[in-house]
């Protein structure tokens, strides 16, 4: 018998300013939400040109980009570059270190660039591999529809109603899951065991946990999971007058100290001042980053 995991808080992101230009509602990484392992940061960004993320670096950690409308560039030192667009995903493993920008599209017409982002800590041993991207584009995500239809779930990554996704795209383990719940329908997803566990709400009013442990939000709300339990449940009420959507994401946590100053995540406090000496002196990951100016960085801001 499968038991329905608590709810221990909700709470709504607050939207802030953020890189040069971007508006964000951040709810992972705050005050009301840290030291919840893998996750260490969750942006729902909200950017038009020339506003945008210039040229900036990272190392120790994985950011998942996850495109809800228009379009995104990216480019790092290392010569890669591409593009993502509603729907699609990038999986950015920072690794030793890189350098990179990410800049929005002028939309035709003229609306901004939404999505989430998410960053997800590397395990120790990883926190030095080789940098990587792994994009997933919209039309390679399986879906899968339940409650007579009433439900439609992307399974971005992880296993939902016998539904697998196509690969694993980070080196920590995390299931990501894009709901959409018409009014009167219900789902329990399962997921693994002693994993942490969030929804992030994107539109519509949704219905979280079950029996007298229930929580009611709107939009750009955080719900958390208690770790214990084995399915996340969630409805919408038959008389609401629209859809319920939001993302459905657990990690196995990582037994170990976090130490953050800005994009760089590491394991103590010395190795957070070598990464800001290697940044500074070009070296030990970041030589590439000597003179490197992104092409589409430029003129951001002005």
């Amino acid at each position: 018998m499968s038991v329905s995991r608590a709810i221990r808080k909700a709470f709504v992101a607050t939207e802030q300013s953020e890189g040069m230009g971007a508006r964000v509602r951040r709810s992972i990484g705050t005050a009301k939400l840290r030291n919840f392992s893998p996750f260490l940061m969750l942006d729902h960004f909200t950017v038009s040109p020339p506003a945008g993320f210039p040229d900036h670096p990272h190392r120790g950690q994985e950011t998942i980009t996850y495109l809800l409308k228009g379009g995104i560039d990216h480019e790092d030192f290392a010569g890669n570059a591409g593009t993502i667009g509603p729907g699609d995903l990038q999986f950015m493993t920072a690794g030793r270190g890189i350098m990179h920008a990410e800049m929005p599209h002028k939309n035709p017409d003229g609306g901004p660039n939404i999505g989430l982002q998410l960053w997800v800590d590397l395990p120790e041993k990883l926190k030095y591999c080789e940098p990587r991207y792994r994009d997933l584009r919209a039309s390679e995500i399986p879906n899968v529809n339940v409650d007579d239809d009433k439900v439609h779930i992307k399974v971005i990554s992880g296993q939902s109603h016998g539904v697998d996704s196509v690969k694993e795209l980070a080196y920590t383990p995390v299931w990501l899951f894009d709901v959409s719940i018409k009014p009167g329908g219900r789902v329990r997803q399962e997921l693994p065991k002693g994993w942490n566990a969030f929804a992030y709400t994107l539109s519509g009013t949704t219905t979280f946990g079950s029996g007298e442990d229930q929580t009611t939000v709107g939009p750009y709300h955080n719900v958390v999971f208690e770790q214990a339990g084995d399915v996340a449940e969630a409805g919408v009420d038959k008389d609401s007058s629209e859809d319920g959507r939001f993302v459905l994401v657990a990690g196995q946590p990582l037994d170990q100290k976090v130490v953050q100053y800005g994009p760089f995540v590491l394991n103590s406090e010395d190795q957070v001042y070598q990464a800001v000496l290697d940044f500074q002196s070009h070296s030990n990951g970041f030589e590439r980053g000597k003179n490197w100016k992104s092409e589409i960085g430029k003129g951001a801001g002005n």
